[in-house]
Formats: structure tokens, sequence, C-alpha cells
């Protein structure tokens, strides 16, 4: 079993040099949470023991849990979703980042470019263009935005010309449905559009809600598969059950319930609604390319609460529960897979991290001593922080050992001068505690 090197389990580990190593993810730690308070919100208390009956329950009424547990779902799933797992042959672009509506949870402010693509086209025909000169295979294409449909002739464009130059891709659009009307639909079905996914806001006024459902109802005659995906605001678990009748009663494919997030901004739209960060925000700390921000405390639980009640009521829609992590593993995958390391680094098909094996001080000659036995050379001293590092299959070897093994989780990083792997984790266990099939 693994345990985080935290705060709390930091003081129970009785090698010193470990210790002494530990501080430095413990200073990370700390800057982390400094500068979440900067933002003006506040890390939330740790909920995860509320959560963790959920998780059972919805694992013993049938769920499916995916991707570590990053992404669970009911019924069934898009299969453009089960491919964002690893992001291979799976492209989201957009026309532009112009929008007509101004929600404070969007994160588009953080996406590359904002402000020239807030009032500017991007020109997709030559991206499209390019993804077919590389030679890469394209099964997943999606278009968002910004409102893709504020530019509805470029939108029909768009799916035309990827089918023409992708002929088997799989397409998608993302919208509000503001601007949607039986036109667009019309060319969108002879664009061979194969998913539709729209985005409902709980707190639009009734009318406006009606409306976007029915946009989505009349998209059924047109679309094969719609869909609707949205964040979970903490707060609108009563609204959202009442929403998810109604879209069943539609005869929708499905619903993502999104994790709630701080985008960065709108700070005091955050603080009025007295909403916190989750904590701990994400499993392994890094710097996330997906734009969405820091996940909202309590919103994961009530969507968890959402699969139970669409389980316990029999409702046919599908739905995930899309965590933020479950955005960020296509990032570690594409960075790590593939990749030429060290032969003391284990590719994890659970995470994509790459993980190795560390003892550290007055432990190296006792682990030296049995691999010299098994006739074990492929390790590595770091001498200046005085560790052992070797290949995660080996802790089994050191069971008649009482020592504590760290696991260290890494990432590859491309730089000015190349490629380097960075640590970003660290977990302890025993030799008689691990498990390799289980923990990693």
């Amino acid at each position: 079993m693994l345990m985080n090197l935290s705060q709390e389990r930091l003081a129970t580990v009785k090698n010193q040099t470990l210790k002494d190593y530990g501080q430095i993810y413990l200073k990370i730690e700390d800057s982390f949470n400094d500068w979440v308070n900067q933002t003006g919100l506040v890390l939330a208390k740790d909920i995860s023991p509320e959560i963790e009956p959920l998780l059972q329950r919805l694992h013993a009424k049938g769920a499916i849990f995916r991707n570590d547990g990053k992404s669970i779902y009911v019924n069934q799933i898009s299969p453009a979703c089960v491919a964002c797992q690893k992001g291979v042959g799976s492209v989201s672009l957009f026309i532009s980042l112009m929008c007509h509506r101004d929600c404070y949870f969007c994160f588009n402010k953080n996406q590359d470019n904002y402000e020239q693509f807030s009032k500017h086209k991007r020109n997709y025909r030559a991206e499209l263009d390019a993804l077919s000169q590389n030679g890469g295979k394209l099964t997943y294409l999606g278009l968002t935005g910004g409102e893709p449909l504020l530019h509805k002739p470029e939108t029909i464009d768009f799916f035309q010309y990827a089918l023409a130059k992708f002929p088997r891709v799989h397409t998608r659009l993302y919208t509000s449905g503001d601007l949607l009307d039986e036109d667009v639909l019309k060319e969108l079905q002879e664009s061979q559009l194969d998913e539709i996914r729209f985005s409902i806001k709980i707190d639009d006024p009734h009318a406006l809600q009606l409306d976007v459902l029915a946009k989505i109802a009349l998209a059924k005659a047109y679309i094969p598969t719609v869909m609707v995906e949205m964040p979970v605001v903490p707060g609108t678990l009563g609204a959202m059950k009442d929403l998810l009748i109604k879209l069943d009663s539609i005869g929708i494919f499905g619903i993502n319930l999104l994790e709630f997030c701080f985008p960065h901004n709108n700070a005091e739209e955050f603080q009025k609604n007295k909403f916190q960060v989750k904590n701990p925000p994400y499993r392994v700390l890094y710097d996330y390319w997906y734009a969405g921000g820091l996940p909202i405390s309590h919103s994961e639980l009530e969507c968890l609460q959402l699969l139970e009640f669409i389980i316990d009521q029999k409702l046919t829609l599908g739905a995930q529960y899309c965590s933020l992590e479950n955005k960020h593993t296509a990032q570690i995958y594409q960075q790590n897979y593939t990749q030429r390391v060290a032969k003391t680094q284990y590719f994890s098909n659970k995470d994509y991290f790459y993980k190795s094996a560390k003892v550290f001080g007055e432990d190296i000659p006792k682990v030296l001593k049995v691999f010299k036995k098994l006739h074990y050379t492929n390790y590595l001293i770091n001498n200046d922080y005085q560790f052992l590092e070797f290949h995660v299959e080996k802790i089994k070897s050191l069971a008649k050992l009482d020592l504590e093994v760290v696991i260290s989780y890494n990432v590859m990083e491309k730089r000015d001068d190349g490629s380097y792997l960075r640590e970003l984790r660290l977990d302890v266990t025993t030799p008689k505690d691990f498990d390799l099939k289980l923990d990693l």
C-alpha cells in the first residue's frame, strides 16, 4: 500500500536522509498553497471521507470506473471520451474564442493567444491540412470555442473540409445551443456530423433553459449522438436532478458531468458563492496544459451523487463524471509514452507516469547486499541526495528488510537543451506492503 509523503506521513518516517529529502516536496506543497491563497480563494477541508463510501456504493451498483477512477460512468459513454484518455488520434480545434456569453467560470482567458483569438479567427483549413500532411491518424475531431455557431458558414465548412481530408473521422460540435436552428442542423447532418454537445447553464432563467432543451430535442432528429456537457456547480444538486429527468425524457445519448473549476479569474464571484478549492486539488502537482483551472470542493461529490441518482431512478441516459484530472492524463501519456529512459524506470499503465523505487542513506548498503546476491546491477546511486534508485519490480526482493521504500513519480519534459525526467511526487511504502499490480 502506498501513502503520499505528506507532512503527517513524513513525521513517522524513521530514515533521516529520507526525511530531509521529503522536505523538498513539503516546500513545493506549501508554495502551491500560498499561491492558492493569493488567488483570493482558500483550500477546503479534505472531504474524501464523505466521497469514499459513495464510490463504494457506485461500484457495487455497477458504475464503470475507468482511467484509474478519474472517469466514472453509467449506462454508456461517448467513444470520443474514451479516446480523450490518451489523446492519440484525438484533436479539438476552434475557429475563434469569440462568445456571446460571459460565464464567470469560463477558462478561455487561460488559453494561449486568447486576446488575439477572441477578436480574430484561426485558419482552420491550414490546421486540418497540416494534420493531414503530417500523416497522423486522426480518428476523433472536435470543434469548440468560444461559440462556433457565431461563425455558422465556417462551422459547416470545417466539418465538410474535415470529412474530405479524413473520411472516417468521428466529428463532434460543442455549442451553447443559443444560435442553433433547424437550417444549421440540416447542414450539419449533410456534413455527417457524428455528435453534438450542448452546454446548459444551471443558473440561466427558466425560459432560456426551456429554449435550449427544445433545441436539444430538435437536434435528435438530425444528429446521431446528442449530448450535454456541463460543470456541476456545488449547491445545485436538486436542480441538476430535475434537469437529468428532463434530458432522459428527451432521450439524449448522455451527459458529461464536469468537475467545476476556478479559472484563475473572477475570484470575487467565487468568494461570493463561498466556493473553496478542492483539497488536495490533484493527486500529482504539476503544470498541466489543460486550461481549466483549480477544481472546486464538493463538485466531485455532487457529480457522484448524480450518478447514483441516475442508477437509483433507472434513467437510461449515459452519464460520465469527468474529473479535472481526467482531462490531464492525455498530457502525461503523450509526454511519457515511448520515451527512452533509464532501466530503473517503470511506465505505469495506470496513470502514465514513469516510476522508480528509491531507498535512502543508511538503508542503501542493506539493499546493495541483496542486489549483489541477485546479481542485479541496473540501479543508480545519487551521492548528492544519498539515494539508491532501482526498478519497482525489485521491491519484493527486499521483503525481509525492515526499511522504507519511496516510489518516485516522473514525467519527461522537453527543454531547449534536451529532454529531462522530472520528479513530481513521492509515495512511501515498505517491501512487505507493496503490490506492483495493485499500487502501480
